[in-house]
């Protein structure tokens, strides 16, 4: 069964389109980073594929059910974490799981345990003293504590600093990267989804422009060397991006190796490809 489908999904703000007619189809469990400049929608597009936010055209189905009105075992097979979040600060941590977990049948009271203490997050403390990173700890507790099939993350690691961040996203990563367990999270940080080796869905335009693998985005995308010659650095061709330093450098996108090659035999140059990071592609293409 898909997982995820939307059709035509548009959302506007007054006269801004901030998704338009957005088409994305999810068929098997994976883990997917949603990369996109700050402003793009990342989180108009979650809240809308999980109907907390209506859109105004398209449709968008979970597990084959329309999201205006999901049944109630489809739910139980959803987690969210949105950017922001309220979390009771007068509850106590523990009193806070507790009340969560009355509406859950699947829910590990051991992973609960485990990782708050992993994570250290003291459950004898009211939430309103905990920390910013820790209350975003909690509510990706809270998420995943149900054995979720589907997790959607907005921004999970954000309030973290570099070092915690990159312990806190591989335990992450470890426990969701399971059988059947599909991962959506948006984010702007590129190291994160590198060390992830998520998939790359760019959301650009409104749109998804493409889903695809680092290795098969490193392919799309690539930084090519002119060596010797006289390349020419105002040369414009479909599929080069960019040129730059004296026209010896190219950034192309989708240009097969051979016909990169026959481009520079134009000017007597030899062709060297050289490697992109996924940050120096995202500056490029996002």
């Amino acid at each position: 069964m898909t997982i995820l489908q939307a059709n035509g999904l548009t959302k506007r703000f007054g006269a801004q389109v901030v998704l338009n007619a957005l088409d994305w189809q999810i068929d098997e469990p994976r883990v997917i980073g949603l990369l996109g400049r700050n402003g793009a929608g990342k989180s108009t597009l979650i809240r809308c594929l999980l109907g907390l936010t209506p859109h105004d055209g398209g449709a968008v189905a979970l597990y084959g059910h329309e999201v205006s009105a999901p049944p109630p075992q489809v739910l139980a097979r959803i987690g969210y974490v949105p950017q922001s979040f309220d979390l009771f600060p007068w509850m106590k941590v523990q009193q806070y799981l507790r009340f969560h977990a009355a509406f859950y049948a699947t829910w590990q009271p051991d992973l609960v345990s485990g990782l708050l203490g992993r994570w250290e997050v003291d459950a004898a403390k009211k939430i309103g003293e905990l920390s910013q990173g820790q209350r975003q700890k909690l509510a990706i507790i809270r998420a995943i504590a149900p054995d979720p099939d589907l997790l959607l993350l907005d921004e999970p690691v954000a309030s973290l600093d570099p070092q915690t961040r990159r312990l806190f996203l591989e335990e992450l990563l470890k426990l969701t990267r399971r059988p059947g367990k599909t991962v959506i999270f948006s984010t702007h940080i590129t190291t994160d989804l590198e060390r992830s080796d998520a998939e790359i869905a760019l959301l650009k335009g409104g749109k998804i422009q493409f889903s695809l693998t680092q290795d098969r985005l490193r392919e799309r995308v690539r930084r090519v060397r002119l060596i010797g010659g006289a390349p020419d650095p105002h040369f414009r061709h479909p599929g080069l991006l960019r040129v730059g330093e004296g026209g010896t450098e190219w950034i192309v996108e989708q240009l097969p190796h051979q016909a990169v090659e026959t481009l520079a035999a134009r000017f007597g140059s030899t062709v060297a490809t050289a490697p992109m990071s996924l940050e120096d592609i995202f500056i490029e293409i996002g």
